[in-house]
Protein backbone atom coordinates (compact mmCIF):
# COMPACT_ATOMS: atom_id res chain seq x y z
CA UNK A 1 0.00 0.00 0.00
CA UNK A 2 1.45 3.41 -0.96
CA UNK A 3 2.38 5.73 1.89
CA UNK A 4 -0.34 8.24 2.74
CA UNK A 5 0.65 11.89 2.57
CA UNK A 6 0.03 14.33 5.40
CA UNK A 7 -2.09 17.44 4.84
CA UNK A 8 -2.10 20.42 7.20
CA UNK A 9 -5.47 22.00 6.46
CA UNK A 10 -5.46 25.68 7.48
CA UNK A 11 -8.86 27.06 8.44
CA UNK A 12 -10.48 29.34 10.97
CA UNK A 13 -13.52 27.37 12.03
CA UNK A 14 -14.74 30.26 14.20
CA UNK A 15 -14.59 32.89 11.44
CA UNK A 16 -17.90 34.74 11.13
CA UNK A 17 -18.96 35.54 7.56
CA UNK A 18 -22.17 37.28 6.57
CA UNK A 19 -24.75 34.91 5.17
CA UNK A 20 -22.63 31.75 5.13
CA UNK A 21 -20.85 29.30 7.43
CA UNK A 22 -17.27 28.81 6.31
CA UNK A 23 -16.67 26.10 8.91
CA UNK A 24 -19.27 23.72 7.44
CA UNK A 25 -17.49 23.73 4.10
CA UNK A 26 -14.12 22.86 5.61
CA UNK A 27 -15.58 20.19 7.88
CA UNK A 28 -17.05 18.57 4.77
CA UNK A 29 -13.87 18.91 2.69
CA UNK A 30 -11.58 17.48 5.34
CA UNK A 31 -13.97 14.59 5.96
CA UNK A 32 -13.62 13.64 2.31
CA UNK A 33 -9.90 14.36 1.93
CA UNK A 34 -9.26 11.85 4.71
CA UNK A 35 -10.11 9.11 2.20
CA UNK A 36 -6.79 9.80 0.48
CA UNK A 37 -4.64 11.71 2.99
CA UNK A 38 -3.81 11.97 6.67
CA UNK A 39 -5.40 15.31 7.58
CA UNK A 40 -4.97 17.69 10.51
CA UNK A 41 -6.71 21.05 10.89
CA UNK A 42 -5.12 24.16 12.35
CA UNK A 43 -5.80 27.87 12.77
CA UNK A 44 -3.85 30.14 10.37
CA UNK A 45 -1.81 31.56 13.25
CA UNK A 46 -0.52 28.05 14.05
CA UNK A 47 0.44 27.02 10.51
CA UNK A 48 4.07 28.17 10.53
CA UNK A 49 4.83 26.28 13.74
CA UNK A 50 3.27 23.02 12.53
CA UNK A 51 3.91 22.85 8.78
CA UNK A 52 7.27 21.03 8.83
CA UNK A 53 5.54 17.81 9.91
CA UNK A 54 3.33 17.63 6.79
CA UNK A 55 3.77 17.01 3.08
CA UNK A 56 1.57 19.94 2.08
CA UNK A 57 -0.20 22.91 3.66
CA UNK A 58 -3.69 23.49 2.24
CA UNK A 59 -4.94 27.04 2.91
CA UNK A 60 -8.71 27.14 2.81
CA UNK A 61 -11.29 29.23 4.69
CA UNK A 62 -8.78 31.06 6.85
CA UNK A 63 -10.47 34.48 6.76
CA UNK A 64 -9.01 37.76 5.43
CA UNK A 65 -5.26 37.83 6.05
CA UNK A 66 -5.39 41.57 6.78
CA UNK A 67 -6.53 40.59 10.29
CA UNK A 68 -3.13 38.93 10.81
CA UNK A 69 -1.02 40.37 7.99
CA UNK A 70 2.30 40.25 9.86
CA UNK A 71 1.88 36.59 10.77
CA UNK A 72 0.71 35.69 7.26
CA UNK A 73 3.72 37.39 5.69
CA UNK A 74 5.99 35.48 8.09
CA UNK A 75 4.24 32.20 7.17
CA UNK A 76 4.81 32.84 3.46
CA UNK A 77 8.45 33.74 3.99
CA UNK A 78 9.15 30.69 6.14
CA UNK A 79 7.31 28.35 3.75
CA UNK A 80 9.47 29.54 0.85
CA UNK A 81 12.69 29.39 2.86
CA UNK A 82 11.98 25.88 4.14
CA UNK A 83 10.68 24.49 0.85
CA UNK A 84 7.19 23.79 2.18
CA UNK A 85 4.57 22.93 -0.40
CA UNK A 86 1.61 25.29 -0.02
CA UNK A 87 -1.72 24.83 -1.85
CA UNK A 88 -2.60 27.13 -3.46
CA UNK A 89 1.02 27.72 -4.47
CA UNK A 90 2.29 31.10 -3.31
CA UNK A 91 3.03 32.24 -6.87
CA UNK A 92 -0.56 33.38 -7.54
CA UNK A 93 -0.94 36.77 -9.23
CA UNK A 94 -4.54 37.43 -8.12
CA UNK A 95 -5.83 38.42 -4.67
CA UNK A 96 -3.04 36.37 -3.08
CA UNK A 97 -0.62 39.09 -4.16
CA UNK A 98 -2.90 42.05 -3.34
CA UNK A 99 -5.01 44.22 -5.63
CA UNK A 100 -2.26 45.20 -8.07
CA UNK A 101 -3.68 42.76 -10.61
CA UNK A 102 -6.74 45.00 -11.07
CA UNK A 103 -4.45 47.83 -12.16
CA UNK A 104 -2.36 45.53 -14.35
CA UNK A 105 -5.40 44.04 -16.07
CA UNK A 106 -6.92 47.48 -16.61
CA UNK A 107 -3.69 48.69 -18.23
CA UNK A 108 -3.52 45.57 -20.40
CA UNK A 109 -7.05 46.05 -21.72
CA UNK A 110 -8.68 43.02 -20.11
CA UNK A 111 -12.47 43.04 -19.46
CA UNK A 112 -12.18 44.21 -15.86
CA UNK A 113 -13.89 46.99 -13.92
CA UNK A 114 -11.62 49.98 -14.71
CA UNK A 115 -9.30 50.56 -11.76
CA UNK A 116 -6.86 53.36 -10.95
CA UNK A 117 -4.67 54.35 -8.01
CA UNK A 118 -3.28 57.75 -9.10
CA UNK A 119 -4.76 61.22 -9.59
CA UNK A 120 -3.12 61.37 -13.01
CA UNK A 121 -5.29 58.46 -14.19
CA UNK A 122 -8.68 59.89 -13.28
CA UNK A 123 -9.37 60.51 -16.96
CA UNK A 124 -9.28 56.74 -17.52
CA UNK A 125 -12.42 56.23 -15.46
CA UNK A 126 -15.73 56.27 -17.33
CA UNK A 127 -18.54 58.55 -16.22
CA UNK A 128 -20.60 57.05 -13.41
CA UNK A 129 -23.11 58.18 -10.81
CA UNK A 130 -20.75 57.13 -8.03
CA UNK A 131 -17.27 55.72 -7.62
CA UNK A 132 -16.02 52.96 -5.36
CA UNK A 133 -13.02 53.77 -3.15
CA UNK A 134 -11.42 50.86 -1.31
CA UNK A 135 -8.10 50.14 0.37
CA UNK A 136 -5.53 48.15 -1.59
CA UNK A 137 -5.20 45.85 1.40
CA UNK A 138 -8.96 45.42 1.79
CA UNK A 139 -11.09 42.28 1.83
CA UNK A 140 -14.78 41.44 2.33
CA UNK A 141 -15.71 45.08 1.53
CA UNK A 142 -13.78 46.33 4.58
CA UNK A 143 -13.13 50.07 4.25
CA UNK A 144 -15.18 50.44 1.06
CA UNK A 145 -16.89 53.80 0.44
CA UNK A 146 -18.82 55.50 -2.40
CA UNK A 147 -18.10 59.05 -3.56
CA UNK A 148 -19.28 61.33 -6.42
CA UNK A 149 -16.85 62.21 -9.21
CA UNK A 150 -16.21 65.74 -7.94
CA UNK A 151 -14.60 64.32 -4.81
CA UNK A 152 -12.14 62.02 -6.62
CA UNK A 153 -9.46 64.67 -7.11
CA UNK A 154 -9.40 65.41 -3.38
CA UNK A 155 -8.71 61.83 -2.26
CA UNK A 156 -5.37 60.85 -0.75
CA UNK A 157 -3.95 58.35 -3.22
CA UNK A 158 -1.29 55.74 -2.56
CA UNK A 159 -3.09 53.06 -0.56
CA UNK A 160 -6.49 53.16 -2.29
CA UNK A 161 -8.10 51.96 -5.49
CA UNK A 162 -10.86 53.79 -7.34
CA UNK A 163 -13.41 52.22 -9.67
CA UNK A 164 -16.71 53.31 -11.21
CA UNK A 165 -19.73 51.89 -9.43
CA UNK A 166 -21.15 49.54 -12.05
CA UNK A 167 -24.91 49.25 -12.50
CA UNK A 168 -24.86 45.51 -13.10
CA UNK A 169 -27.62 42.99 -13.63
CA UNK A 170 -26.11 40.25 -11.46
CA UNK A 171 -22.83 38.77 -10.24
CA UNK A 172 -21.54 35.38 -11.32
CA UNK A 173 -18.63 33.26 -10.10
CA UNK A 174 -16.71 30.56 -11.97
CA UNK A 175 -14.92 27.91 -9.91
CA UNK A 176 -11.79 26.10 -11.10
CA UNK A 177 -9.45 23.39 -9.88
CA UNK A 178 -6.10 23.82 -11.63
CA UNK A 179 -7.21 24.96 -15.10
CA UNK A 180 -10.39 22.84 -15.19
CA UNK A 181 -13.81 24.47 -14.83
CA UNK A 182 -15.94 22.89 -12.09
CA UNK A 183 -19.19 24.87 -11.76
CA UNK A 184 -20.67 28.38 -11.71
CA UNK A 185 -22.99 30.20 -9.31
CA UNK A 186 -24.72 33.54 -9.61
CA UNK A 187 -26.57 36.03 -7.41
CA UNK A 188 -29.71 37.10 -9.30
CA UNK A 189 -30.39 39.97 -6.86
CA UNK A 190 -27.55 42.55 -6.71
CA UNK A 191 -28.73 43.58 -3.24
CA UNK A 192 -28.32 40.02 -1.89
CA UNK A 193 -24.84 39.10 -3.07
CA UNK A 194 -24.57 35.90 -1.05
CA UNK A 195 -27.90 34.41 -2.08
CA UNK A 196 -26.42 32.27 -4.83
CA UNK A 197 -27.98 29.86 -7.29
CA UNK A 198 -26.50 27.41 -9.81
CA UNK A 199 -25.67 29.03 -13.14
CA UNK A 200 -25.25 27.41 -16.54
CA UNK A 201 -22.46 29.32 -18.30
CA UNK A 202 -22.34 29.87 -22.02
CA UNK A 203 -19.25 29.20 -24.12
CA UNK A 204 -18.64 32.95 -24.15
CA UNK A 205 -18.84 33.03 -20.34
CA UNK A 206 -16.29 30.25 -20.02
CA UNK A 207 -14.00 31.92 -22.55
CA UNK A 208 -14.18 35.09 -20.45
CA UNK A 209 -13.28 33.28 -17.23
CA UNK A 210 -10.56 31.22 -18.86
CA UNK A 211 -8.67 34.37 -19.89
CA UNK A 212 -8.05 35.16 -16.24
CA UNK A 213 -7.19 31.58 -15.29
CA UNK A 214 -4.61 31.57 -18.09
CA UNK A 215 -3.30 34.98 -17.03
CA UNK A 216 -2.75 33.80 -13.46
CA UNK A 217 -0.51 30.89 -14.58
CA UNK A 218 -1.16 28.77 -11.46
CA UNK A 219 -0.45 25.15 -12.40
CA UNK A 220 -2.24 23.81 -9.32
CA UNK A 221 -4.89 25.07 -6.95
CA UNK A 222 -8.42 26.35 -6.52
CA UNK A 223 -9.46 29.63 -8.11
CA UNK A 224 -12.68 31.64 -8.31
CA UNK A 225 -13.31 34.19 -11.04
CA UNK A 226 -15.90 36.73 -9.86
CA UNK A 227 -17.60 38.86 -12.51
CA UNK A 228 -20.59 41.12 -12.99
CA UNK A 229 -23.03 41.16 -15.92
CA UNK A 230 -23.42 44.73 -17.14
CA UNK A 231 -26.70 46.22 -18.37
CA UNK A 232 -25.24 45.98 -21.88
CA UNK A 233 -24.82 42.21 -21.49
CA UNK A 234 -21.05 41.86 -21.15
CA UNK A 235 -19.01 40.52 -18.27
CA UNK A 236 -16.42 42.46 -16.26
CA UNK A 237 -14.00 40.96 -13.76
CA UNK A 238 -14.67 41.93 -10.15
CA UNK A 239 -12.11 39.73 -8.41
CA UNK A 240 -9.65 36.92 -9.14
CA UNK A 241 -9.58 34.98 -5.88
CA UNK A 242 -6.64 32.59 -5.64
CA UNK A 243 -5.81 32.61 -1.93
CA UNK A 244 -8.73 31.03 -0.06
CA UNK A 245 -11.90 31.34 -2.16
CA UNK A 246 -15.10 30.29 -0.46
CA UNK A 247 -16.66 27.59 -2.62
CA UNK A 248 -20.37 27.54 -1.64
CA UNK A 249 -20.32 23.75 -1.98
CA UNK A 250 -23.60 23.51 -0.06
CA UNK A 251 -25.38 25.16 -3.01
CA UNK A 252 -24.35 22.75 -5.75
CA UNK A 253 -25.76 19.33 -6.55
CA UNK A 254 -24.44 16.17 -4.90
CA UNK A 255 -22.91 15.12 -8.20
CA UNK A 256 -21.12 18.44 -8.66
CA UNK A 257 -19.88 18.38 -5.07
CA UNK A 258 -18.49 14.86 -5.46
CA UNK A 259 -16.84 15.84 -8.74
CA UNK A 260 -15.20 18.82 -7.06
CA UNK A 261 -13.81 16.67 -4.24
CA UNK A 262 -12.41 14.20 -6.78
CA UNK A 263 -10.82 17.05 -8.76
CA UNK A 264 -9.27 18.62 -5.66
CA UNK A 265 -7.94 15.25 -4.46
CA UNK A 266 -6.36 14.51 -7.84
CA UNK A 267 -4.92 18.03 -7.98
CA UNK A 268 -3.29 17.62 -4.56
CA UNK A 269 -1.73 14.31 -5.59
CA UNK A 270 -0.36 15.87 -8.78
CA UNK A 271 0.98 18.84 -6.84
CA UNK A 272 2.77 16.58 -4.37
CA UNK A 273 4.31 14.58 -7.21
CA UNK A 274 5.83 17.68 -8.80
CA UNK A 275 9.51 18.10 -8.00
CA UNK A 276 10.41 21.47 -6.48
CA UNK A 277 11.89 23.97 -8.92
CA UNK A 278 15.60 24.57 -8.56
Amino acid sequence: MPERRGVLFVTDLAYQARGRRYCDEDIFLTSRLRDGFDVALCHPLDAAALMDAFDVVVVRNSGPVLHHQKEYDAFREQAVDRGIKVYNPLSGRGDMAGKQYLLDLTAAGYPVIPTIDRTEDLHLLPEAGQYVVKPKAGADSIGLTFVPREQLSGLVYGDILVQPRIDFRYEVSFYYVDDAFQYALHAPDPERRWVLEPYQPTEADLAFARRFIDWNTLDHGIQRVDACRTREGGLLLVELEDLNPYLSLDLVSDRTRESFVASMTASLHRFLDVQPRV
